[in-house]
């Protein structure tokens, strides 16, 4: 590459960052979280979903940003269940996809799901609304991880037009 050309690239490659801020004037970003009485009714709702299937699970809702917010264990739930659903939760959030497609993805033996954490198993779904993550929720102690995500799922729905149509 001619000298000339690398540094007009230097040049605009600089200047970017500029532009770029000079379009937004505030420092700050408005974010939209969801309320502590909505992450218990999303644990709440799946639980109950569990349950009449007859399966005993744990549940973790997480914010947006994969703090826990709320978190159930039903009496006769392992409790090995709260961590695996808390990964569940934490990972469907940061993909912003449903576990169990997550898991079809990152199926080979050096994947990103190595990391501590991480979990690509169904039973995991994001929570979100009005174009924005919300977090997540994790279920964990069914027989299959497809009656686990059935159950977040249901937890899902109890709030989702609330959240889709709230300010």
């Amino acid at each position: 590459m001619k000298p000339g050309i690398s540094a007009f690239i230097l040049a605009a490659v600089l200047m970017m960052p500029a532009a770029v801020f000079a379009q937004d004037p505030s420092p700050l970003i408005n974010t939209k979280r969801m309320t502590l009485e909505t992450a218990l009714r999303v644990a709440h709702e799946a639980l109950l979903a569990c349950r009449a299937k007859g399966v005993q699970v744990a549940v973790t809702v997480v914010d947006r940003g994969g703090h826990v917010q709320a978190q159930l264990r039903d009496v006769l739930a392992m409790d090995l269940a709260l961590e695996i659903s808390r990964q569940k939760a934490y990972t469907a959030m940061s993909f912003n996809l449903p576990g169990s497609e997550l898991a079809r993805r990152f199926d080979s033996p050096n994947h990103v799901g190595k990391v501590d954490g991480v979990l690509f198993a169904a039973g995991g779904l994001p929570i979100s609304a009005q174009g924005s993550i919300l977090g997540g929720v994790g279920v964990s102690g069914a027989p299959s991880g497809k009656t686990d995500e059935a159950c977040a799922q249901a937890g899902v729905q109890a709030v989702h037009d609330e959240l889709e149509m709230a300010d």
